[in-house]
Parts: C-alpha cells; sequence; structure tokens
C-alpha cells in the first residue's frame, strides 16, 4: 500500500529534494508550492508520485483546502508523515530590523507552520480509533535553532522558537503516539544562500552597512561552495521518517567543531569574542 507524505515547500531546495528522493522509495507526495508554473514543473520532473498543492502557508483558507484535498485523497489511510519545511530567512540587525518583517519571519516560520501542523493532525492518527498507523511529523529547524549569529537575529528567533514549539508538541502527541522529529542544517546549497543578503542595503547608511557589505559577493559564493549537500538533508528527513527509533534531532553543521560543538558549550562570553573578531565588530 502506498504511504502518503505531505511536505511543504517542494518547489526547490530541500523540499525538493526531500520529494524527489521520497518519490523515488515509492511514496506518494503532496506539496505545496506558491506559482503555477512551479507546480507543473514539479510535477513534469517527479511524474504522478507527486501531487503539487497551490498554496502559501500564511494563507489559513488556502491550507484548509489544501488538507481537504489530501482528505480526499488519502480517506482513511491518512498521512505517513507531515514535513515541515517552508521557510524564509530575513537578515538584518535588530537595532533597525522593521517589525514587519520580523512578523513576517514568525508568520512563515512558526504560524503558519503551526496551522499546517493542526490541519494535518487528524489524517496524523491524532483521533480516538484512528483506522491508519500514527504518523510522523518532521520540522525542518536549523543550526541557527540553537546558536544565534549577528544579523540573523529574526530567522534565529523564528527557529529557536520552532525548537521549543517540537518539543512541546512531542510531549503532547504521546497521547496519540505521533512522534516529533527536528531537523537541523547549517547552510544548505539551495537557492537561500544567495538571498541571504536581500534587502541589506537598507542598513549601508547605518554603521553596520560595511560588515553586512561582507555578506555579498564572494562572500556568498564563498558559502555555497561549502554547502552541505542538499541530498545530505533529505536523507535525514527519509531517515526520520522510517527509522523505527528515530532520535528527536537530526543535526547536519556545515562544520562540527566551529559550528556546532564549540558555539554550544564554550562560555556566552568566549563565543561573543570570537564572533566579535570575526566579524570585526570591535
Amino acid at each position: 500500500m502506498t504511504k502518503h507524505i505531505f511536505i511543504t515547500g517542494i518547489s526547490t531546495g530541500i523540499g525538493y529534494a526531500a520529494a524527489e528522493m521520497l518519490v523515488g522509495r515509492g511514496y506518494h507526495v503532496f506539496g505545496s508550492v506558491r506559482q503555477q508554473a512551479d507546480a507543473e514543473r514539479v510535477r513534469a520532473a517527479l511524474g504522478d508520485g507527486v501531487t503539487p498543492l497551490l498554496f502559501d502557508v500564511t494563507d489559513h483558507e488556502g491550507v484548509v483546502t489544501a488538507v481537504a484535498h489530501i482528505q480526499s485523497i488519502v480517506g482513511e489511510q491518512g498521512l505517513a508523515g507531515l514535513v515541515n519545511n517552508a521557510g524564509i530567512s530575513t537578515t538584518g540587525p535588530l537595532m533597525y530590523l522593521p517589525l514587519d518583517a520580523m512578523r513576517r519571519q514568525f508568520e512563515v516560520n512558526l504560524f503558519g507552520l503551526l496551522d499546517v501542523t493542526q490541519q494535518c493532525l487528524p489524517l496524523l492518527g491524532a483521533r480516538p480509533n484512528a483506522p491508519h498507523p500514527h504518523g510522523r511529523i518532521i520540522n525542518v529547524s536549523s543550526v541557527s535553532g540553537k546558536i544565534a549569529y549577528p544579523f540573523m537575529g529574526a530567522y534565529a528567533a523564528s527557529k529557536h522558537a520552532l525548537e521549543a514549539l517540537s518539543d512541546a508538541l512531542r510531549r503532547e502527541l504521546l497521547l496519540y503516539g505521533i512522534d516529533v522529529i527536528v531537523i537541523e542544517p547549517g547552510t544548505t546549497a539551495t537557492p537561500i544562500i544567495a538571498k541571504a543578503s536581500a534587502g541589506t542595503e537598507q542598513y549601508a547608511h547605518t554603521d553596520y552597512g560595511p560588515l553586512l557589505a561582507q555578506m555579498t559577493g564572494a562572500a556568498i559564493a564563498k558559502r555555497q561552495q561549502t554547502a552541505i549537500p542538499v541530498a545530505k538533508v533529505a536523507a535525514a528527513i527519509v531517515a526520520a521518517l522510517e527509522n523505527p527509533h528515530p532520535k528527536t534531532r537530526y543535526a547536519i553543521p556545515r562544520k562540527w567543531l566551529t559550528g556546532w560543538f564549540l558555539p554550544r558549550i564554550l562560555p556566552d562570553r568566549w563565543f561573543d569574542r570570537l564572533v566579535a573578531r570575526e566579524l570585526k565588530l570591535r
């Protein structure tokens, strides 16, 4: 019997790679996209194994309609998994960041994610006497869910919140036997890298202007060269869905020592000094 998976944000990057990998393993993937052209491209590339759904995770009515469509297809078979992958990254110093930009960051990365999750929970088995095996929820977070760097405060705050939401949700859903697993990748080879400096020109007149300028051009090219292959993150998602005893978190940092272990074990003031030296903040 074909298992059904719902992934948000499958037009590019991690979502597309995960959809491609899961279709190749015999799953049927429902995936959200925001443009009709993306829906047609994904369907042409992945075939009948994928059903694109045209909606934005911040559009409640669109979410409800999409989940109702999924239910009409899967019926009593339900969903084997929900992969909350859709997200955005907002860059800028918190001293000047427009509050609307911060709100948008949370609307996509947290509130939209929770809306999708709430609507999908009955299909994952969060109801009495569910007629199908309980599904799993995979939340794509980031190393930024544990470590906050300068100019990435809005993104890191949304991912820190997602980490807390995931822990609370996992413990609440013990009632139904539904697991919640977090994927924590570092910089991954996706189009989001090239967008990292988008909008930072508005801060050029501030004291942070010269520092933000370093995030463009050669710096972006270097990050792209050393970024984590997107297939590695997709493989972690598959493992989280299929492993009979999955971990609660799958960390995939770009650099294990300097990008994961040291920032989390060093005293805060020590790490502050390292960041200040690297970015020339003093």
